[in-house]
């Protein structure tokens, strides 16, 4: 096998083990936030929603409250993630209420699933947020800190294919009134995917009783009751797309992966629109290595909602890249890197290299990958990437060496 071909076939399987590490990585679902780069997460419990109005500080820290809504004044259907953003880094605080609401001690997130490129969760070389009050220092520097830390901080909603208004939280003090008011929540044009399953919410009330006692045992971890449960509301309203979507949870937890597929696909049929499902399926065929279903499910997301998922992205230009479709690939790596511009899902850099390798741009190549080392210096596969990136570099040089040579008269 030529040395360029063995480099480029290198890269390809770096990648895949690349989806691989993605997916094993994930806190129970893809990353997500807003702003171009995620959708929301059904919270595992409702800590931190009390409505009870409290006061802006005890005991030096920092509580804060509000509410949100859509642009046409209504309650969002399901829950929203409040983020606070310091100096470009988000953190998942708080989830709202049935009626939008929310409060949250600064810095206090238990019970709140954090997005895996927040903090450097999950995905290696992912920024740390600049401050301390955003990395979720103790009580006692928050009571001296906090209106400091807060002066570079905004906070936001998340759901997706909504953008949100911004918070400023710079200039508050200890004793200012704890309610921000209220976020604002715009749908973006073209996007037709829903965080939330709007046909859920025509379920019956004995089928929501159901799913409502299912979410108390799961908070409990009591998987098996849970899906008891859903099979119940299921079974009251077919259409119920986010217990069929819980119930594929389960059955993937229990590493039944057929099932699980059943009622993802189950959840896909009963609500089109609804994303989770979507990304749901695109874990396990990660996993699998299914390829063609990889892309397939990636491209039927991403035409439900094109703005809040680089990782979706990623995936189909993994995918895509695996089968040979090698412009198919490029352009939904290219598509993904516009949407993360802060790199926050940095082997967006190691699939493009792989790519312009077969397209046997490697100059362009060996640019991709040393951006990818220097966001993941210390990455598990760095050192088998430094030998692609000096293979780059020496077929590059070559390249320009032969062109040299051929303008010589």
């Amino acid at each position: 096998m030529p040395t360029s071909i063995r480099s480029v076939a290198g890269l390809a399987i770096g990648v895949a083990i690349a989806c691989q590490i993605l997916w094993a990585q994930r806190p129970g679902g893809m990353p997500s936030n807003s702003s171009g780069t995620g959708g929301n997460r059904l919270p595992p419990s409702m800590n931190g929603l009390s409505n009870t109005s409290v006061p802006g500080s005890l005991n030096g820290n920092v509580y804060l409250t509000g509410n949100v809504l859509m642009d046409d004044g209504t309650p969002p259907p399901g829950p929203v993630t409040i983020e606070r953003v310091c100096g470009g880094a988000p953190r998942a605080q708080a989830y709202t209420d049935l009626r939008g609401r929310f409060s949250f001690q600064i810095g206090q997130t238990a019970g709140v699933t954090q997005d895996a490129s927040e903090e450097g969760a999950g995905l290696p070389g992912a920024p740390r947020p600049a401050t301390s009050i955003a990395s979720g220092t103790g009580p006692a520097q928050q009571a001296t800190n906090a209106p400091d830390m807060l002066a570079n901080c905004d906070l936001r909603a998340v759901l997706a294919g909504f953008r949100s208004d911004l918070v400023s939280l710079g200039g508050r003090h200890l004793l200012d009134d704890p309610n921000v008011g209220t976020i604002m929540l715009h749908r973006l044009a073209n996007v037709e995917g829903t965080a939330v399953s709007m046909a859920s919410l025509q379920a019956p009330k004995e089928a929501r009783r159901a799913y409502g006692k299912a979410q108390q045992d799961l908070r409990r971890n009591k998987s098996e009751e849970a899906a008891k449960e859903l099979l119940k509301a299921v079974e009251i309203y077919p259409k119920y797309a986010a217990a069929w979507y819980e119930l594929g949870r389960i059955q993937e937890q229990r590493r039944d992966a057929g099932q699980a597929r059943n009622s993802y696909a189950q959840a896909m049929a009963a609500d089109s629109k609804f994303i989770s499902p979507y990304l749901a399926v695109a874990e396990l065929e990660a996993k699998a290595e299914n390829w063609a279903a990889l892309a397939d499910v990636t491209s039927r997301l991403l035409k439900l909602d094109a703005v809040d998922y680089p990782m979706a992205y990623f995936y189909n230009a993994t995918a895509n890249l695996l089968r040979g479709r090698i412009d198919a690939a490029e352009t939904s790596a290219r598509a993904g890197e516009k949407l993360d511009p802060s790199h926050r899902y940095p082997r967006m850099e190691q699939v493009l290299g792989a790519i312009l390798a077969r397209k046997k741009d490697y100059a362009g190549a060996a640019a991709h990958l040393r951006s990818y080392l220097a966001l993941e210096p210390d990455a598990e596969e760095a050192a088998r990437t430094r030998k692609e990136l000096a293979e780059m570099d020496r077929l590059s040089g070559a390249n320009e060496q032969a062109k040299a040579a051929a303008v010589q008269p």
